[in-house]
């Protein structure tokens, strides 16, 4: 056992009824640690840093969430105990350095402590995500699913210059139209594909996405622009008026999803 009954559930989620046509998750929503972690021998500066979560993605997803009432499903323990968005045979699922921080809680893992967080952390999150797919899709809705990330403006010492980058799966156009709705204001820096490209060692996007056949994109916002309150609601009318447009030309009408 990891999570003893009287700490958080690792899974949020609002609105799951909700028949818009988009829905939000955001696997790095939150940076708890279970008790039975300790502090993974990280310091509790570095537990606020971009490491252990993604700052100021959850709020806009819950902001985004809440202008298109959509569903919104979340994740709340660290990143730094089990990555959500990683594939069970990714070498990162479950760090032992991040950028260059060591984690030494996650050194010489026996294979139970490994199996639990995989058990009570990761599966929860994958098995709520793709019932509320599956749940729409039996009721014929279409369904533009949206991952809601954030980036440390410098990586490894190297700048990243982007605002946001717009990271597709298989299904190009989701991405693709964003970029087209941010590119023309001429005042930020959109760019696909960056910070990274999405990879076989992604879960979301490949696993809840193009595996369905559902039309996908991960979201990444520079994260010294979403650190407080007014710069996520910024964002969020930035990127809800880009998803309204693109909405708009992708109605199950125009056969697009």
């Amino acid at each position: 056992m990891l999570l003893d009954p009287n700490e958080p559930h690792p899974v949020g989620s609002r609105r799951c009824d909700s028949t818009s046509p988009v829905v939000f998750v955001c696997e790095h929503a939150g940076n708890l640690l279970p008790r039975r972690c300790g502090d993974l021998g990280v310091s509790e500066g570095d537990m606020t840093r971009h490491i252990a979560w993604d700052v100021g993605a959850f709020r806009v997803a819950e902001l985004m969430a809440e202008r298109f009432d959509a569903p919104l499903v979340w994740q709340r323990y660290s990143r730094l105990v089990i990555d959500c968005n990683r594939h069970l045979g990714a070498p990162s699922l479950i760090p032992e350095v991040s950028e260059a921080t060591p984690i030494p809680g996650n050194f010489r893992l026996f294979q139970n402590e490994r199996r639990a967080r995989i058990a009570e952390i990761w599966q929860p999150f994958q098995d709520e995500v793709g019932a509320l797919l599956e749940r729409r899709a039996a009721r014929g809705l279409p369904t533009l699913l949206v991952a809601m990330h954030s980036f440390t403006p410098v990586y490894l010492g190297r700048t990243r210059p982007w605002h946001v980058g717009f990271l597709p799966g298989a299904i190009t156009w989701p991405s693709l139209a964003l970029y087209d709705a941010l590119k023309p204001s001429g005042t930020l820096t959109v760019a696909l594909d960056q910070p990274y490209r999405i990879d076989e060692y992604d879960q979301t996007i490949p696993v809840h996405g193009d595996a369905r056949q559902i039309p996908s994109t991960l979201v990444e916002i520079r994260n010294d622009l979403i650190a407080d309150e007014e710069g996520c609601r910024e964002w969020c009318d930035l990127l809800g008026d880009a998803l309204d447009s693109v909405l708009a030309t992708a109605s199950p009408a125009a056969s697009v999803f």
